[in-house]
């Protein structure tokens, strides 16, 4: 999949349409944080969906973006607006809230959502309609619980988001600590907009861990850990995958040296073997984004939106045979398609949908880093 520029323009509303003609196009709506507390999940999406391409299995395309400002309720207010344009598929939101805000109109209106984040969504009627492609918690969790068995972790403390996103890792973790037999000693929240979590960190620190593990996204992930540091704290710090990016190094500098992330394979594509499942297609990405952007601003989350568009690009001919774009036979077709996708090659992972797998990730999604000198290195 190729990306090319497409024309933008910036309206008083905040809306930026992209199109080719007045034809009969796909219309693609994308709400994201490209701004607020999680603008640093956000805005790379929204740069990547700007240089998708114009194109979706030989069908035109029409992006209308969205920025929801970090805010779940406005994430609501985008959804409603892209479904009264039309949108035949909505990409979003930046976080677990916003995309389950968004999911609450996607399923009134049947529009299939591609979720930029893990959120899980209860129930079978809605979930239906709901495709990740950020990996499944459960899947990285497992990874991070395998190399504290191996560095002889018995006891952990967990600090994280008090919001749907560090509630889900929370269950993932543990579930998976019990089975291996590692204590948790302190559970602490914190929220996003957050500037000080020192009452937080002075618990953990008093529980004795052995470790301690961040739930949290974006630059606020690095809040608590700087905290530790600064603390003294000599353990081992984990972090997630939502953390994982330049913004978060920068904004952690010395602090977070050394500490420990599960991550996909994009922002390490450059340490992958030639024959990694992703390697071509993230190489092509990177060479992409980077020209539109800068050589180093290729960020994980704007792997999110490409790779939405290449299960779109699969399941787009299925979904016409249904019905044209614009109608609610494409939509439903659309979903119907996108639960078949199967090997499909994208920049964080190959993708097997099914009925009871929306996330469609395995074992080639994930990868266990380490910070070294301000950079990101494969643990052995």
């Amino acid at each position: 999949m190729k990306a090319k520029h497409l024309l933008i323009t910036l309206g008083l509303t905040g809306l930026l349409s992209l199109s080719l003609s007045a034809a009969a196009e796909l219309v693609v709506g994308v709400s994201v944080s490209a701004t607020g507390p999680a603008a640093a999940l956000g805005a790379p999406q929204r740069n990547a969906a700007s240089i998708m391409p114009t194109t979706i299995a030989g069908e035109p395309v029409k992006v209308i973006i969205l920025d929801d400002g970090s805010d779940p309720n406005v994430a609501s207010r985008n959804a409603r607006n892209l479904v009264e344009s039309q949108a035949d598929v909505i990409l979003g939101g930046s976080t677990v809230s916003n995309a389950l805000a968004i999911t609450e109109i996607a399923v009134e209106a049947k529009t299939p959502l591609i979720g930029m984040s893990p959120a899980k969504v209860a129930g079978a009627t809605k979930a239906q309609w709901v495709f990740l492609v950020a990996q499944d918690n459960t899947l990285m969790a497992a990874a991070l619980i395998e190399h504290m068995v191996a560095k002889g972790v018995k006891r952990l403390g967990v600090i994280g988001f008090a919001d749907p996103y560090g509630d889900d890792w929370l269950k993932a973790v543990q579930d998976s600590a019990q089975q291996h037999d590692i204590a948790l000693t302190t559970i602490e929240k914190y929220n996003r907009s957050d500037t000080s979590v020192n009452s937080q960190v002075v618990k953990l620190i008093a529980s004795r861990p052995d470790a301690v593990l961040i739930l949290a996204s974006g630059t606020p992930a690095a809040l608590p850990h700087i905290a530790l540091s600064e603390r003294g704290f000599t353990g081992q710090i984990y972090q997630t995958h939502g953390a994982a990016g330049a913004e978060f190094l920068k904004a952690g500098g010395k602090a977070v040296e050394g500490g420990v992330f599960v991550i996909g394979p994009l922002l390490i594509n450059d340490l992958l073997p030639e024959e990694a499942a992703t390697k071509a297609t993230a190489t092509a990405f990177i060479q992409s984004y980077s020209d539109a952007f800068g050589p180093t601003s290729i960020s994980t989350f704007a792997g999110h939106v490409y790779d939405a568009w290449a299960l779109l690009e699969q399941a787009v001919p299925q979904a016409k045979a249904a019905g044209e774009p614009g109608t609610e036979a494409f939509r439903v077709a659309l979903r119907d398609a996108l639960e078949k996708t199967t090997e499909v090659k994208g920049v964080h992972g190959v993708y097997n949908m099914s009925a009871t797998d929306h996330f469609g990730h395995d074992e080639r999604a994930r990868y266990v880093v380490q910070v070294k000198n301000g950079a990101f290195e494969l643990v052995e």
